[in-house]
């Protein structure tokens, strides 16, 4: 089974792919043809489908795997596939062609732990552990956003222990942060995520999550949950909700306030370093020693240099 990192210009294949995206289209001829965006656990890469029959078009579904015919060609400087056919006669491993954590669901549910028990402040410990027990092992399945960073199964997870890291690190040059606070806020901001999406495989927004936002949501839930443990009017669940509500940093990108204490400042830098640095890991895999990549629209579609390997 050709995997489609190790696809190659000019080979023609017959491999299983997960569809994940597909679009209609008419040529000027008035032939359909779809548009589709394949994946597996190695990555994803878009076909043509030209001419294609009618009853195959009914038979395209996101979600389904099935044995991909196809010519293997470079357009615009990207890889890209032209399907002959697609075969859905065999069944496949799921697991096979999503994207995943590369740590185990024991790995991350370890080290979760280990941070929530460097919370020292008894308030902010019992609200963290709380939404923990609200979340269950969802915590540890959902992707942290549908596409561009941590946007694979146990995506969120590994997301919270990269920033929970960069929290101590910073403790340790700048004593002044209260580190309960800031490991809280990695630890909680995005949960929300959780009731946002549909799913931990193939995510999309539910409506309450396209109406409400994962933002919103979570600053509600923690509420609900301080009313339970009667710690609704502490200074900890207001400061609490403050980072969640304010962690994207700007009006324009979904929080209703702007970080006006330093551990929300903070949260939103460490979540913006650690978003951005999955995205380079992302970008960077198909682009040689010393050329630029494609542009990326999720970074301000700027393309990136990869400096030439020793």
């Amino acid at each position: 089974m050709k995997k489609i990192r190790e696809f190659e210009n000019g080979s023609q294949l017959k491999t299983p792919l997960l569809i994940s995206q597909f679009t209609k289209g008419v040529t000027q001829n008035g032939a359909p043809y779809l548009s589709i965006v394949f994946q597996d656990d190695t990555g994803t890469i878009e076909g043509k489908w030209w001419d294609i029959p009618k009853a195959m078009e009914k038979e395209i579904e996101v979600g389904r795997i099935g044995l991909v015919n196809c010519d293997v060609l470079l357009y615009r400087n990207k890889l890209q596939i032209r399907v002959h056919g697609i075969d859905f006669g065999e069944s496949y491993d799921l697991s096979e062609f999503v994207p995943s954590s590369e740590h185990s669901k024991e790995y991350l549910e370890s080290k979760i732990n280990e941070y929530v028990l460097l919370v020292q402040n008894p308030i902010y410990r019992q609200l963290v552990e709380a939404c923990f027990e609200n979340c269950g092992e969802d915590f540890y399945l959902y992707p942290a956003a549908t596409r561009n960073h941590h946007d694979f199964v146990g995506g969120l997870a590994t997301h919270v222990i990269a920033m929970c890291e960069l929290a101590i690190k910073l403790k340790e040059t700048y004593p002044q942060i209260d580190l309960d606070l800031l490991l809280s806020g990695a630890l909680v901001h995005d949960m929300g995520k959780i009731e946002e999406y549909n799913q931990p495989v193939l995510s999309e927004y539910t409506p309450k999550g396209r109406l409400l936002g994962h933002i919103s949501m979570m600053d509600s839930k923690l509420f609900e949950i301080a009313k339970n443990l009667n710690l609704e009017d502490t200074e900890e669940v207001m400061l609490l909700r403050h980072l969640i509500l304010s962690h994207h940093g700007q009006l324009e990108y979904g929080s209703p306030v702007k970080p006006q204490v330093i551990e929300a400042e903070l949260l939103h830098f460490i979540d913006n370093i650690d978003a951005r640095m999955n995205m380079f890991d992302k970008m960077f895999v198909d682009v040689e020693d010393g050329a630029f990549s494609l542009r990326q629209f999720a970074l301000e579609n700027r393309s990136f240099y990869k400096p030439k390997g020793e």
